[in-house]
């Protein structure tokens, strides 16, 4: 079976617009963006479905850790966002690794097309977080 997409970027084979990085979970910005800074969170250890992480705190990594990250980096992406809105979801069909979307801003700004290289290192730097 091939590798997926997610696991890719994860190992560095495949390159992505990341905007936060832990020793468990990884946040990049989508390449084909509905809004500026809409950004994916996923778990670095492959696991097909966000509802697949254990629930429990000793296990790494686990749902509660998860929810913590892509609450920081929500309320990160939320001061930069033109109305204090972002909008979070979790679609879980396009690619089997368990990812969740944040999507500043009320309503879609871009239309979901593929930007230039310099317009998404730009996006990147604003809504970069540190750990």
């Amino acid at each position: 079976m091939q590798e997926c997409i997610f696991c890719q970027i994860v190992a560095g084979k495949l390159p992505s617009y990341k905007v936060y990085e832990d020793e468990e979970f990884l946040a990049f910005l989508d390449i084909f963006p509905k809004s500026t800074g809409h950004t994916l969170v996923i778990p670095k250890k492959h696991v097909e479905w966000v509802w697949d992480l254990p629930a429990g705190r000793q296990v790494t990594p686990n749902l509660g850790k998860y929810f913590e990250v892509v609450g920081k980096i929500a309320k990160n992406h939320r001061k930069l966002a033109p109305d204090g809105i972002v909008r979070s979801i979790i679609w879980g069909w396009e690619v089997p690794h368990a990812h969740i979307h944040l999507l500043p801003g009320k309503s879609n700004d871009l239309s979901g097309e593929k930007l230039g290289d310099e317009k998404m290192k730009q996006i990147q730097r604003q809504f970069s977080l540190k750990k």
